[in-house]
């Protein structure tokens, strides 16, 4: 879900503090998108669609039921949906509201990139049959990148933008959601209520435990939308809080980088997949790709959205995410 950025920037380049202190962008030779790349994209964004509409229609099926899925039983009928296409349209609240925060968080770096004219694919979904039906989605960026502002801005707007579409449908499906007993939402796998579903309970449910609410498969698509979030706002190596780290400070970013994975390994106490993740950053690596001007700081505007990136991150983050 973060964009993937390519450094093809020389160790000999000039010296662009003695050319222009204040240069904002640099017009790239164009960059052709072919029609190839938009149909892997387009078809990609299909196939994803219908995987999240065979995973979302189980959560609509518990839900008009009145209870959690069983997830013991959840890839073993995740197939049968597609030999019974009628099944797939229960689906559909959960998998546009998935696809249109996954978009939103895409096209929020895609536009950025253009802004600052950083050449940028179109966003690529991951279709698999997984518990939420896709794997996510990532951009890829090919051209360098000028300087610590265009670096925050292309960064931060991916999990801001996601986070500003995930949070409404989280409230919507609050509000819609069913009163149960507490044992009709058990189940072999609990997900992890972040900060800010705990607020929204407060406020649009107060008097009502979490044990007794049933969200709505709209709210659990949301809740999909926050936990990316969370995992792309982990200030290490290349995902968008680590952009936003070096930005901040590039001198300190492979120690933080480094230090947010050490401490991922003791949370795979609460949640096995931080160890996968602890795993997956030290293998990517913590170096992060030189700015072409990396001298200039960032305003005070954007050290307080960098205040506000923070927050999110507290908002969205969960130890638990997953329970088994």
């Amino acid at each position: 879900m973060q964009p993937e950025v390519w450094n093809t920037v020389s160790d000999t380049r000039p010296d662009w503090r003695h050319i222009s202190p204040h240069i904002s962008q640099i017009d790239w030779p164009p960059q052709p998108r072919s029609l190839r790349s938009l149909a892997v994209a387009v078809g990609l964004f299909l196939l994803t669609a219908l995987s999240t509409l065979a995973a979302g229609s189980q959560f609509a099926v518990a839900y008009a039921a009145g209870h959690a899925p069983n997830f013991d039983e959840f890839f073993s009928s995740y197939f049968q949906r597609f030999t019974e296409p009628r099944l797939l349209l229960a689906g559909i609240p959960f998998a546009a509201t998935l696809m249109v925060i996954l978009l939103a968080h895409e096209l929020g770096h895609y536009f950025a990139c253009r802004h600052y004219h950083i050449w940028a694919t179109y966003p690529y979904f991951i279709p698999a049959p997984t518990l939420i039906g896709t794997m996510g989605a990532f951009i890829r960026i090919r051209s360098p990148i000028l300087n610590r502002r265009a670096l925050f801005d292309m960064a931060l707007a991916g999990p801001l933008v996601g986070f500003l579409f995930a949070v409404p449908a989280l409230a919507v499906a609050i509000v819609h959601s069913k009163i149960v007993f507490a044992a009709d939402t058990a189940s072999s796998l609990t997900f992890g209520q972040p900060l800010v579903e705990r607020l929204l309970e407060a406020l649009l449910r107060p008097g009502i435990p979490h044990a007794n609410l049933l969200l709505h498969p709209i709210g659990r698509a949301a809740w999909v939308g926050l936990f990316a979030t969370a995992l792309n706002l982990l200030p290490s190596g290349q995902l968008d809080g680590g952009h936003i780290l070096y930005s901040l400070t590039n001198h300190w970013h492979r120690r933080i980088s480094l230090g947010v994975a050490v401490a991922l390994v003791p949370l795979a106490y609460f949640w096995w997949g931080w160890l996968i993740w602890a795993v997956l950053l030290v293998a990517i690596g913590f170096r992060h790709p030189q700015l072409i001007d990396p001298w200039e700081p960032l305003d005070r505007r954007r050290r307080i959205l960098a205040v506000a990136a923070l927050a999110i991150f507290v908002l969205v983050f969960m130890p638990a995410p997953l329970v088994v």
